[in-house]
């Protein structure tokens, strides 16, 4: 299941209790205060792992709480620090304090971490505080209290391609056909119902990540059918790969619908670069195709791709324009 929010709440450690002690030695009547600090609480970590695609893990667990520090000792021994708490999250995560909306961290690479609430100090102990006047104190500091929040975790896809269309435009189709990702096709809307990201290999050794989304109709941005629910998964690519069914009775139409969805939603993908490929194409023959070639989608790359995901036809153009305007 794929799940792109959650709700948690953290909690770092408090600090150990410095401590009140003295010199006990047999031929040291009046030994000087030996009480060590207190150990440091541990802290809470979150850290970007890209073998996690999904924050399905925080619908169970809900609470994380790093370790206190442990209280300073006799003879100068300062306590442990307490075990700080690793929260592993998918790359691509963001980090915001529910309270205030305030954004804390925005995780875009693997291994990328933040410390986002940190440990309390340990109090110190009382040879700390022995003074020329004061030489036996017997006070030491108590631990500073740790930071808690409830923080909210939102997932937002990285790709460098964002497939975009109508449902049955034939997104599930060509990202299953140029990729190894193998989501559900079938012949009625919405069969699309969670983000999907697929690797294409190009050439030799090259490779770039395309992410298709739920089909989008007129109203997504308002939170008609899926698509406002997982626009955002396309804010981060470089380039919007828009699709449209080649049986689609108004080309243009459909393009303008989209293109007015993407902007309603979001600057970021109003400002985004955009490519029309009409897909299915197999459906027509080459006299049909040439007729439409002069096709033109204001605010998208005048070059349009005619493809079929099924036959092939039309692909490895679309690849090699696309691999062009991604190193670009």
């Amino acid at each position: 299941m794929f799940i792109d929010t959650a709700k948690i709440f953290i909690k770092s450690g408090k600090g150990g209790n410095g401590a009140v002690a003295f010199r006990r030695e047999k031929f040291v009547p009046k030994g000087g205060p030996s009480g060590g600090n207190g150990g440091k609480g541990g802290d809470v970590i979150f850290v970007a792992d890209r073998n996690l695609h999904t924050l399905l893990d925080f619908t169970y667990k809900k609470k994380y709480t790093a370790d206190d520090g442990a209280p300073g000792a006799s003879a100068l021994k300062d306590g442990k620090n307490g075990k700080d708490i690793i929260i592993k999250v998918p790359v691509g995560t963001i980090i915001k304090n529910i309270e205030t909306d305030e954004l804390i961290a925005d995780l875009t690479g693997h291994e990328e971490s933040v410390i986002i609430a940190k440990g309390g100090k340990g109090g110190k102990g009382n040879s700390n505080f022995a003074t020329s006047t004061n030489q036996a104190p017997r006070k030491a500091e108590p631990g500073k209290p740790g930071e808690e929040m409830y923080v909210k975790l939102e997932l937002k896809l990285i790709a460098d391609i964002g497939l975009v269309g109508f449902p049955n435009a034939g997104k599930s189709t060509l990202i299953s056909s140029i990729s190894a990702a193998r989501p559900k096709i079938a012949d009625y809307p919405f069969t699309t119902l969670e983000p999907n990201l697929g690797i294409v290999k190009y050439k030799d050794f090259n490779t770039f990540v395309v992410a298709d989304i739920p089909g989008i109709i007129e109203g997504a941005h308002a939170g008609k059918g899926l698509g406002h629910k997982f626009l955002k998964h396309i804010e981060r690519t470089k380039i919007l790969l828009i699709l449209i069914d080649i049986a689609s009775e108004n080309y243009l139409k459909e393009y303008k619908i989209l293109l007015n969805e993407l902007n309603e939603f979001s600057d970021v993908l109003s400002d985004k670069q955009k490519i029309v490929a009409i897909s299915k194409c197999d459906l027509l023959g080459d006299e049909e195709i040439k007729e439409l070639s002069n096709l033109k989608f204001p605010g998208a790359d005048k070059k349009v791709f005619f493809i079929s995901s099924v036959s092939g036809k039309g692909i490895p153009k679309l690849l090699d324009y696309l691999w062009q305007q991604i190193n670009n």
